[in-house]
Formats: structure tokens, C-alpha cells, sequence
């Protein structure tokens, strides 16, 4: 059974998300989901939803409603200590997995919005992200 197919999952539009690659099975996925304005990806407290998923296995899903169709992105990160930050090293670099929608790359540094966004069309769709370390 998958998040979205749970008794309990949202009604309506709905996006379907699984997490894969984590190097542990420890703390949690989070996975934040932002709208088609590319000022407001990675803004703080700028996101749509959000969803903290504990890391039973080094994959996870979670079921998000969503307003309507349309441009939308995702970030997540493994936050492996619980500590609901994205830790990072003493030289900046991250210390927990990260990923993005469309497995954006990030060799010299975060991906752009044009990079990351996709469209949802009316119903449900999926999205599978890669973690990375």
C-alpha cells in the first residue's frame, strides 16, 4: 500500500512522492513542495507543504493534496539526526542527503527553479527523487 492508496490519503489532486537512496534507515525524509514562482524556491517559510516522513527503510512516500494543477517544485533532504534542519559541514558543504524533482543536478551548487519545476496535470501524478550525499 502507498501513501496515496492509504485509507486516510487526500482527496482531489495529488501528488505521489517517493524518496529513495537513503544511506540509512534513520530520522526522517522531509519533503517540502514550493509553486511556480521561482523567488519563493528555497525562500524560507516560502513553500506550499511540507511533510516530515520517518525513515523505516532508506525509502520513503508521502501524499501530498495539492490546490490545482500547474508548475510546481521539490526539495528534500534526510535529516538524519531529527533535528528538523538541513545540517551542514564546517565548510558549508551538506551533511545530510538532499534531492531535488527531476533529479536537478547540483555539481556547482543549488539547481534553479527552470531546473526543478515540473507540471502536474489534473488527477494524480508521481514523482521519484534521489537522494544524494
Amino acid at each position: 500500500m502507498t501513501a496515496c492508496t492509504a485509507p486516510d490519503a487526500p482527496q482531489g489532486q495529488r501528488l505521489h512522492v517517493t524518496v529513495t537512496g537513503a544511506r540509512r534507515a534513520a530520522g526522517n525524509a522531509t519533503i517540502t513542495i514550493y509553486g511556480p514562482r521561482p523567488e519563493r524556491f528555497l525562500a524560507s517559510r516560502a513553500y506550499l507543504v511540507r511533510q516530515r516522513i520517518p525513515l523505516r527503510t532508506t525509502s520513503a512516500e508521502a501524499c501530498f493534496a495539492l490546490a490545482a494543477p500547474g508548475t510546481y517544485a521539490i526539495a528534500v533532504y534526510h535529516d538524519e539526526n531529527d533535528d528538523h534542519d538541513f545540517n551542514r559541514t564546517l565548510i558549508g558543504m551538506p551533511a545530510e542527503g538532499y534531492g531535488f524533482s527531476n533529479d536537478a543536478p547540483t555539481v556547482t551548487g543549488l539547481p534553479s527553479f527552470d531546473a526543478v519545476r515540473f507540471t502536474v496535470p489534473p488527477g494524480e501524478s508521481r514523482m521519484t527523487i534521489r537522494l544524494r550525499y
